[in-house]
């Protein structure tokens, strides 16, 4: 599922022309909230004179950035994680990614150094670049044992992340949820929550989808996210007064039963 990447201005990259550029800075925007915000990154990162990179669901990639500035012959680039939303990856997948990228690189490969604490606020940008470690190419890598197999989950909760649902308070509702899930003692082994792109019906925004028992919900704000935790998820009862009509179509050239 991809959310919306507009064309990005010339703020996204800035030159390394000057000797004073040698040293690059990159926000790194950890989730699909940090997307959809990208205009708040920017100005972020323009305050910082530092460009911007997604480690998902957006461009440019931290893969690509960092190949520009290799190219561009920068000889540090300093890494920043920004996680404005609820969830998100953890600070260490920053390490995996960049030291991933470093150990592939031919050519040229700039020192990286990445902050030891994400910046959970544009504010909060300059503390966190304060603290930094090198990466060593001896990181763990993009694999692992414990992520071979699906996970067991009972139900997967698709939050939209669309354009109108982040406008009209998605991202209150997630944080309700997550809270909410929380306190139940539900886990990603009993509930996984996915942020998507737009899921339609717009007009029905916030929309929340749960799976597989194919019920969705519409106007979901923090409150109505906190009903379908206790009632739904841990209750097993659909929350009738946000739930949308569902009508699915048959396959194309299905023979009558």
């Amino acid at each position: 599922m991809t959310s919306p990447t507009p064309d990005a201005p010339a703020l996204d990259a800035p030159a390394l022309d000057a000797p004073a550029r040698r040293t690059a800075t990159v926000l790194v925007g950890m989730s699909i909230g940090e997307a959809v915000r990208r205009d708040e990154l920017l100005r972020t990162a323009a305050a910082q004179q530092a460009s911007i990179a997604f480690l998902q669901q957006a461009d440019p990639s931290l893969s690509a950035e960092l190949t520009r500035l290799a190219d561009a012959g920068a000889g540090t680039v300093v890494l920043i994680g920004v996680r404005l939303a609820a969830t998100g990856p953890a600070q260490s997948w920053l390490r995996r990614i960049a030291a991933h990228w470093w150990r592939e690189r031919t050519g040229h490969r700039p020192e990286i150094l990445v902050a030891t604490r994400l910046a959970d606020s544009p504010d909060a940008v300059a503390a966190a670049a304060a603290a930094t470690r090198p990466v060593t190419g001896g990181e763990p890598g993009l694999t692992s044992a414990a992520w071979e197999d699906v996970t067991g989950h009972r139900h997967q909760v698709l939050v939209c992340r669309g354009p109108r649902c982040t406008a009209l308070g998605a991202e209150e509702a997630l944080r309700a949820l997550v809270r909410q899930l929380a306190e139940h003692g539900l886990g990603d082994d009993d509930v996984l929550v996915t942020q998507t792109g737009c899921q339609f019906p717009c007009n029905q925004a916030p929309v929340v989808s749960v799976q597989p028992d194919d019920v969705w919900y519409g106007g979901i704000d923090p409150a109505a996210a906190g009903r379908i935790v206790t009632e739904h998820l841990a209750g097993g009862r659909p929350v009738e007064s946000h739930r949308l009509p569902r009508h699915r179509s048959e396959p194309a050239g299905r023979p009558d039963s």
